[in-house]
């Protein structure tokens, strides 16, 4: 089913709801009794059921508003749900441009009509050694850069967020390099795993969470999923991203969760469950946030210690 329009808050009531929802739909699915009615009668999202999501308990809605890394709302982790109201998402578009076959400026709205809206529980995995459970919704990133027209020589994929410092007060003070850069390789940016986000819990996707299109990788820290996405680029260079030209010790390109490699300044061996309460105790951290089986080949043969 293709969505028409994007997600709204009435959609869903709750995380409750959601779950039980998506529990039934389940159970629906394995019995082969999910027909064209209900939720296509009346044109709601659809749920797919499918093998990309954790097991785990998800962090409530309220956890996952509330506790961000948003710098260009402020560096403490309650700023963006303060300052984001500010931020205007309706209009909305992308540019896509450097080497696909369609560049241009991407009405939001048109894409939605045109992706096939998933719903994904995904691990999230923050550099600073947090870490949560989410549920995303949104398209496959390769379905958008397939409908730009993917040129031979493309490498990369380089995504901007939008600066608007009248609307974004952090972006009023040197912080970062406004505005934030971010990148893939071509191969990470076309693996089914990798989202653009339009909405969590099955409501619209919040101003705090990047809203209204944001990139979720999940298998990588948290900064490489950048937010309130503009512009998206496809070129044969690797891009230099925000981090990596701040610090390139400290954070690199390729930012794959790994408790093997350290940060500079703290271990990656483990990581604080936000919702445990500050004494939770730490969890151990698996290689790949615990998506190697569907990731680890894309890294054979280089060494990670050394392209981090």
């Amino acid at each position: 089913m293709k969505l028409k329009t994007a997600l709204k808050y009435s959609d869903v009531t709750s995380e409750h709801t959601y779950m039980n929802r998506r529990a039934l739909l389940a159970g629906m699915v394995g019995a082969g009794v999910l027909g064209a009615t209900g939720a296509r009668a009346q044109d709601k999202p659809e749920f797919k059921i499918n093998g990309f999501d954790t097991t785990e308990t998800p962090n409530t809605f309220e956890e996952i508003t509330t506790y961000n890394n948003f710098y260009e709302f402020g560096t403490d982790k309650g700023d963006p749900a303060k300052y984001a109201s500010a931020l205007t998402t309706d209009p909305w578009s992308v540019e896509i441009d450097g080497l696909v076959e369609r560049p241009g400026s991407y009405g939001l709205g048109d894409i939605l009509s045109k992706m096939d809206i998933d719903e994904r529980i995904y691990r999230f995995r923050c550099v600073e050694a947090w870490s949560m459970v989410i549920p995303w919704n949104g398209f496959e990133l390769r379905q958008l850069l397939q409908l730009a027209g993917i040129q031979s020589k493309a490498k990369y994929v380089r995504f901007e967020t939008l600066y608007r410092p009248e609307e974004m007060r952090g972006q009023q003070r040197p912080l970062l390099d406004w505005p934030y850069v971010e990148g893939l390789r071509l191969d990470e940016a076309m693996h089914p795993l990798t989202l653009m986000a339009t909405g969590l819990y099955g409501k619209e996707l919040p101003n705090q969470n990047g809203a209204p299109l944001r990139l979720v990788v999940p298998w990588k820290y948290g900064f490489k999923s950048i937010k309130s996405v503009v512009k998206i680029t496809l070129t044969d260079k690797q891009p230099v991203n925000t981090w990596k030209a701040i610090n390139h010790r400290e954070y690199g390109f390729y930012s794959n969760v790994n408790p093997e490699v350290s940060h500079p300044r703290w271990t990656q061996s483990s990581e604080r469950r936000i919702g445990g309460g500050v004494f939770a105790k730490r969890i151990e951290t698996v290689k790949f946030n615990g998506y190697e089986e569907q990731v680890a080949d894309l890294y054979k043969g280089m060494d990670l210690t050394v392209q981090y």
